[in-house]
């Protein structure tokens, strides 16, 4: 079933969506004065009404506006709807937080994992794991594994590439600060500069307008994309993961977080349940045969 179809059961089915509690264990951790890390981390940190979050007895979660589907619903990530905002509010619940201390914060994706300090607790906003980053922030576990996607208009000469030596020479586009660019540029290499965008937006915007061949989007992006908005336009493929490790969604969280060990472990039970699974199969598209661009 196409997303924009979807989008239309979902409204009905919302409602249907269980978030299970799993108790979550966070063993209490030596204080890490010399580090510079906060003090308290564990237990007492993660506890509803402790210090380990930025207000006592609330979540502060952030993500960037425009809030896109699927991993949000009519860009308001506080009505529980989309992959992302779901997530969200389970992690929540794992960490004994109900959905109304839960407080909403608009922070742009740059932002969320530049260095300095965090005015969030954690930010949720399809930010991919590397080793880059995490020198000025921590990340949770993966909650989600990903692979991008290459977008072309129907009929076109990016449309009709088969491999990476279809995609060298073309004007390719996607997001500033994403894994996206980091593909077009480590992976694809393409002879042209590619194009970088503040949202994407402005990347669909140039790609219904001509001023690039194609665009890469995670996934399940590029299935809402294809379905729901640039409606003559098709997924060409997408790229196999590189060094044998998938590309994973974590949640972001200030550096030396007192909460990263238990948000972690958050989502590791939610892994583990299968709640992650099942969040994942009620908002996201079900896997279709998108080539592998080799």
């Amino acid at each position: 079933m196409h997303l924009a179809q979807r989008a239309l059961a979902r409204a009905a089915s919302a409602g249907t969506v269980v978030l299970l509690t799993l108790a979550v264990g966070c063993a209490p951790q030596p204080e890490e004065k010399a580090s510079g890390k906060a003090s308290g981390s564990g237990a007492e940190a993660c506890a509803k009404g402790s210090s380990g979050t930025r207000t006592a007895g609330k979540l502060t979660v952030a993500t960037d506006e425009p809030a896109y589907e699927p991993w949000f619903e009519d860009d308001k990530p506080a009505n529980g709807k989309g992959f992302e905002s779901a997530v969200a509010y389970a992690v929540a619940k794992q960490l004994g937080y109900a959905r109304g201390d839960v407080v909403w914060q608009s922070v742009p994706f740059n932002k969320a994992f530049a260095p300095g300090r965090k005015t969030f607790d954690f930010d949720i906003n399809q930010v991919s794991i590397s080793d880059e980053r995490k020198k000025a922030v921590d990340f949770s576990s993966g909650y989600y594994d990903v692979r991008q996607a290459v977008i072309a208009l129907k009929g076109s000469k990016a449309a009709k590439a088969t491999g990476l030596a279809g995609l060298k020479g073309l004007k390719l586009g996607a997001q500033v600060g994403t894994t996206s660019l980091d593909y077009i540029d480590d992976v694809v290499k393409p002879t042209r500069s590619p194009a970088a965008y503040a949202k994407n937006d402005q990347a669909k915007s140039a790609l219904k307008n001509g001023q690039v061949d194609a665009i890469v989007t995670d996934l399940p992006t590029a299935f809402y994309i294809t379905a729901a908005e640039v409606t003559d336009a098709k997924i060409v493929g997408q790229f196999e993961n590189q060094g044998g490790t998938p590309e994973q969604f974590g949640l972001v969280l200030d550096k030396g977080s007192a909460l990263t060990s238990c948000v972690t472990k958050a989502v590791d039970a939610l892994r583990e349940n299968g709640m992650l699974a099942r969040i994942e199969k009620q908002w996201l598209s079900e896997a279709v045969d998108a080539p592998v661009l080799k």
